[in-house]
């Protein structure tokens, strides 16, 4: 057990009853170095915040939510360089022409379920509006934020639309740094992942004076694909699939997963287009092949150049030279695979829609599995 992480868990009155199992804790071996929360917000000014909505069950179980990724921190509106990458587009993240076009992100990343993306992308906008809060030199008469979606359908009344405007204030104003939950909160309550309880996880590289961290929405992938440290952990782990009794999808790759990169590291919008194709990496190491049917969609952000929204004048920028990338390109694809399965590892299992079951990966049979591939 990592004792100096608990002694600070314990220090800031932050404590799980899960947070001892998560991947490094269960002995699960992966490369790199995490930083001391192994989280996205070991990114320094990253803050997470959620609102998980579980209540009622049969036809109308609610167990959705929405997360917010605020890149500087919820009370710092100054925007950042960023870029986005589709690996393959059966799904939605607004916002991303004009991240395209002007390479700046300005704003949270939200993340909710499908049928809730254009509530919480209005909820934004009026949450902005009644604050008189814009970044950089944005007029007030206009927002595009950035809003992404997995669907949760199979465990969640997505069709009762019960995310709310008071949802979306509640995770963008409850963002902190440190230790983040992880598992069913969020908008990661709902989802499943390789045919596990998925969800929201998170993880942190250092490399030289810097901090890559990556926090996914992982509800993708079949049970049959799913590798962890390069085992076939879903081959040897083959009960409690889910939707084999309604035979929906019983074979079908019809998930989704929204991965968040952030860094300290001064990179260019190019450059942070070129990070965000590199979790495409990190989620092929845990098995998928990202299937017709998967939204799979990714964005980086860099919390470096502080001037980059400057709207007139010149700007004095820096940035790592393109032949000094390896070590961030390194560093993403590692915290992208550690992040999927610590979602997977902090999840529990869960029973929603029309008593819909989803179980959760079995740390005991987990650690079986590895010490039989002697991993």
């Amino acid at each position: 057990m990592n004792w100096y992480r608990v002694a600070l868990l314990l220090l800031t009155g932050v404590w799980f009853a899960r947070a001892a199992e998560r991947a490094r804790d269960l002995g699960v071996p992966l490369e790199g170095k995490p930083g001391v929360w192994n989280a996205i917000t070991d990114v320094e000014g990253v803050e997470v915040g959620y609102q998980t909505l579980m209540s009622g069950g049969g036809a109308t179980a609610v167990r959705t939510g929405v997360t917010a990724v605020w890149p500087r921190g919820k009370n710092e509106d100054a925007p950042v360089f960023g870029g986005w990458f589709s690996l393959n587009g059966n799904g939605e993240m607004t916002g991303t022409t004009w991240l395209e076009e002007s390479g700046l992100l300005s704003g949270p990343v939200l993340i909710t379920n499908t049928h809730s993306v254009g509530t919480v992308r209005d909820a934004f906008i009026k949450w902005r509006v009644a604050r008189k809060r814009q970044a950089g030199g944005e007029p007030e008469e206009w927002s595009l934020p950035v809003v992404a979606e997995t669907w949760d359908g199979f465990l969640n009344d997505v069709n009762g639309f019960h995310v709310t405007d008071a949802d979306t204030a509640t995770a963008l104003e409850s963002a902190k740094s440190g230790p983040i939950q992880e598992g069913n909160v969020g908008g990661g309550t709902g989802m499943v992942c390789y045919g596990f309880k998925g969800g929201t996880g998170t993880s942190s590289r250092k490399f030289g004076s810097y901090t890559v961290g990556v926090l996914v929405q992982c509800n993708c992938g079949r049970r049959s694909q799913l590798r962890i440290s390069g085992v076939p952990v879903g081959q040897e782990i083959q009960d409690s699939i889910p939707y084999a009794k309604s035979g929906a999808f019983r074979d079908e790759d019809v998930g989704s997963i929204i991965i968040v990169v952030a860094t300290d590291a001064p990179l260019l919008p190019t450059q942070l287009k070129r990070l965000a194709r590199r979790a495409s990496l990190g989620l092929a190491r845990t098995g998928s092949t990202s299937g017709n049917g998967s939204g799979d969609i990714f964005i980086a952000f860099s919390t470096a150049n502080r001037q980059a929204g400057t709207t007139k004048g010149l700007v004095n920028i820096t940035m790592i030279p393109n032949d000094e990338m390896n070590a961030v390109f390194d560093a993403t694809v590692q915290a992208t695979e550690e992040a999927i399965v610590n979602a997977m590892l902090g999840a529990e299992t869960i029973t929603g829609y029309r008593d819909h079951r989803v179980v959760a990966l079995p740390h005991d049979r987990l650690k079986q599995v590895l010490r039989k591939y002697q991993r």
